[in-house]
C-alpha cells in the first residue's frame, strides 16, 4: 500500500510540472505576440518603409525685421543596411564624389556601436551627409542602380551676415548623450550648439514627421501607403524675433577688429541687449557644410579663442567702471552725503598704505570724484566703511554688507541671460579673506583694492553694461536678454520682470549726474556726441600679465536712455584710449544712425588700429 501510495504522489508532481512548463511556454508566446514589438517591426520592415521628415528650423530675425537666420535643404544618403545588394562603389563614388576609401570608412563607422549605438540591419542608417545640390541630383538619377540606399532631406542654417556668431550660435550632430536624454533625437539629428540655436532648441527645432512608403517583396518602394493615410506632418519650429541689430552688431564688430574684448549695448528699459559683440570672432558661416569638422578645429586650435565668448564669459577686472556702484552704497550706507569730501594727495595714504591717482582738485564730494576717476575718494569710502566697529562690528560684517549690496546690482552671480557659458565673475567674501588672512586679522586696508575694481574683484562685460542700464533707469533693470519675441509663445515671465538692487532709487540721480559730469568735463570728454547728453565712466584695469585693459560704460540720452553700453579692450591702456570712443560711436551709430563729420577721424582711427596682433607678436 505504501509503494502504491507514492506512486499516486508522483504522478501529480509530474502533472504539475507539464502545467507550469505549458503556463510558462503560454506566458512567453502571450508576451511575444502582443507585448514585445521587435518582430512585429522587423516584419513590418520587410513591408513598408518608415521615413523621417524633418521639420523646418525656426526663423531667426533681427529687432528690425531683418532676417539673420534661415534654412537651406540639405541631402543624407540613407541605407537599410539588410536590403543593400553588390553595387558598382566606383560608380556610386564617382557619382558623389568621395573615394571608395572615405565609403568604407563610412561604412565601418556606421557599422560601430560605439560611434552608432542605434545601429540595426533593419533600420535607415545615415551613410553619407549633406550632399550638395549638384551631387544630389546626381544620385537621384541613378538610385535605381543601388538597392537599399535613398536620399533623406534635412535642413541646414545659413546666415544673411558674417556676424553676432557667438550669439547665433550653430548646429551639430547630437551625440550619444543628447539621445540618451531626449528620445526626441537618433543618431544623426542635429541640435543647437551654442548661442540661441542652443538655448532655444525646443523652441527652434520644431516636431518631425514621418512618411510611411509601401514595398514588394523584392524591397523596392512601391509608394506610399493606402495614399499617405498613416503619414504624419512635420510641424515647423517656431521663427525668433531677436533683440539684436544685425546692423548694429555689424558696426561694433568691425570697431573690434584687431582687439581682443566685449562690446555690450542694452536697451534698459527693457532688457534687451542690442549688440553683444566677442572678439576676436568668426563668420558663423564656417560652420556650416560639409566642413563644418575640419573649421570647428581650426576654431577650437586658434590661439586667439576665437569660440571663446568674452561678453558673457570673460571675468576681468572691472577697474573703474566698478567707481559708480561704490558711490551708490556708501550713500545707501550713510558713509557719505553728496557734500563729503575726502582729501586726495597724490593718491590714498594712509599709514604705510599709498594708492596712487592722477591730478586734480583735492578734497572732492562725490560727483566731481566720478567726473575725475578719484582714486582716493573711493578708498577713503570704502575703509570708512569696512572699518566702522560702531556701526557693522567686526570689518568682516561691514564687508558682507557691502558685498550683498553688490550682488543685487549684479555683480558675483549669473545675471541669468538667455545664452549658455554665463560667468558669474567673481565677488570675494568675508570667509574668503578670513581663510586667507586668518580670522580677525584683515581690514578694510588689506583689502582697498577692491574699492577701485582692482584686486580680487572679477566682472563680465555684460555686468559692468548692466550696471550702466541700472542707473540709466535711476534704480531698476531687467534680466539682460537677446530673444525679443517667440512666434506663437508667450515670453519667460523671469526676462521680463524688473529688479531692484538694494539700493534707494534717489542715490542714482547724483552717480548719474557725477558721469554726466565725467563727460562734459572729465575722463570721458571723448564720449561726447554732437547735441546729445551722454553719462559715461572710464575704466583702466591694471594686468599683471600686460598692458592695462581699456575699459568704458555709458548711457545716452541722459534723460530717458534708449542705449547703456559696456566697452572693454584687452591691453587697450586707459579706458579714454580705445574703451571710450568706441563706446561713445556705437551709441551714436545706434541713436543718429550716423557719425557726425566732427567724429569720423575718431571712427577711422578705431576700425584700422590693431591692439590684439601688436600684442600677439611681443
Amino acid at each position: 500500500m505504501r509503494k502504491d501510495y507514492k506512486l499516486e504522489k508522483r504522478k501529480y508532481v509530474i502533472g504539475g510540472f507539464i502545467v507550469v512548463i505549458a503556463l510558462i511556454y503560454a506566458i512567453r508566446l502571450f508576451d511575444l505576440q502582443l507585448n514585445d514589438d521587435r518582430y512585429k517591426k522587423r516584419a513590418d520592415s520587410n513591408a513598408f518603409l518608415e521615413k523621417t521628415i524633418y521639420p523646418s528650423r525656426g526663423l531667426m530675425y533681427d529687432r528690425n525685421g531683418e532676417l539673420v537666420v534661415y534654412n537651406q535643404p540639405a541631402y543624407d544618403v540613407m541605407i537599410i543596411p539588410r536590403d543593400v545588394q553588390p553595387f558598382d562603389t566606383v560608380d556610386f563614388c564617382n557619382t558623389i564624389h568621395i573615394t571608395p576609401e572615405q565609403l568604407r570608412r563610412r561604412f565601418e563607422d556606421m557599422r560601430d556601436k560605439r560611434l552608432n549605438p542605434g545601429y540595426s540591419t533593419y533600420t535607415p542608417q545615415r551613410l553619407i551627409t549633406q550632399l550638395s545640390t549638384q551631387d544630389y541630383g546626381r544620385l537621384q538619377e541613378k538610385l535605381y542602380r543601388f538597392p537599399g540606399f535613398f536620399i533623406q532631406k534635412r535642413i541646414l542654417r545659413q546666415y544673411n551676415y558674417a556676424a553676432a556668431a557667438n550669439v547665433l550660435g550653430n548646429l551639430r550632430e547630437v551625440s550619444r548623450a543628447d539621445i540618451e536624454a531626449d528620445p526626441y533625437y537618433m543618431a544623426g539629428d542635429y541640435t543647437g550648439d551654442l548661442g540661441v540655436e542652443r538655448s532655444y532648441e525646443q523652441y527652434l527645432r520644431g516636431v518631425k514627421g514621418v512618411e510611411v512608403l509601401m514595398r514588394d517583396a523584392n524591397g523596392r518602394i512601391q509608394g506610399r501607403y493606402e495614399g499617405g493615410a498613416h503619414d504624419v506632418e512635420p510641424i515647423s519650429g517656431r521663427d525668433l524675433t531677436l533683440s539684436l541689430d544685425i546692423r548694429l552688431q555689424q558696426y561694433a564688430e568691425s570697431l573690434m577688429v584687431g582687439k581682443r574684448g566685449a562690446v555690450v549695448a542694452i536697451e534698459p528699459s527693457t532688457g534687451e541687449i542690442l549688440c553683444l559683440v566677442s572678439s576676436p570672432s568668426y563668420d558663423p558661416r564656417l560652420l556650416v557644410g560639409r566642413k563644418r569638422g575640419e573649421n570647428y578645429r581650426m576654431l577650437t586650435e586658434d590661439p586667439s579663442l576665437p569660440l571663446f565668448d568674452r561678453a558673457l564669459g570673460g571675468a576681468y577686472p572691472p577697474g573703474s567702471t566698478f567707481k559708480p556702484s561704490q558711490g551708490l552704497i556708501f550713500l545707501q550706507e550713510g558713509i557719505i552725503n553728496t557734500s563729503t569730501t575726502y582729501p586726495c594727495t597724490g593718491g590714498y595714504v594712509n599709514g604705510g598704505l599709498r594708492v596712487g591717482c592722477h591730478a586734480h582738485g583735492s578734497p572732492l564730494p562725490l560727483k566731481p570724484a566720478l567726473q575725475t576717476s578719484c582714486n582716493a575718494f573711493f578708498c577713503w569710502g570704502f575703509k570708512n566703511m569696512i572699518d566702522r566697529r560702531s556701526k557693522y562690528g567686526t570689518p568682516a560684517q561691514a564687508f558682507e554688507i557691502w558685498k550683498n549690496h553688490l550682488v543685487s546690482m549684479g555683480y558675483g552671480y549669473r545675471l541669468g541671460v538667455d545664452l549658455p557659458h554665463e560667468s558669474r565673475g567673481f565677488l570675494p567674501n568675508a570667509k574668503f579673506y578670513s581663510k586667507f588672512y586668518g580670522e580677525g586679522r584683515w581690514s578694510a586696508n588689506t583689502v582697498i583694492s577692491v574699492a577701485i575694481g582692482q584686486g580680487e574683484i572679477l566682472a563680465t562685460p555684460l555686468q559692468i553694461a548692466n550696471l550702466a542700464a541700472t542707473i540709466a533707469n535711476r534704480g531698476w533693470f531687467i534680466t539682460p536678454h537677446v530673444v525679443k519675441a517667440i512666434q506663437d509663445t508667450v515670453m519667460p515671465a523671469e526676462l521680463l520682470e524688473k529688479r531692484y538692487p538694494t539700493i534707494d532709487a534717489h542715490w542714482y540721480d547724483d552717480v548719474a549726474e557725477g558721469m554726466h559730469m565725467a563727460v562734459l568735463g572729465g575722463t570721458c570728454r571723448r564720449a561726447q556726441i554732437p547735441g546729445m547728453e551722454v553719462a559715461g565712466k572710464t575704466g583702466t584695469a591694471q594686468n599683471p600679465h600686460g598692458k592695462d585693459h581699456s575699459a568704458f560704460m555709458s548711457f545716452a540720452p541722459f534723460d530717458n536712455p534708449r542705449i547703456a553700453v559696456a566697452v572693454y579692450v584687452e591691453n587697450g591702456g586707459f579706458g579714454a584710449v580705445f574703451g571710450v570712443p568706441i563706446g561713445s560711436l556705437v551709441m551714436e551709430k545706434y541713436l543718429n544712425d550716423t557719425i557726425a563729420p566732427s567724429r569720423q577721424y575718431m571712427e577711422t582711427q578705431m576700425l584700422n588700429t590693431s591692439v590684439y596682433y601688436a600684442t600677439k607678436r611681443k
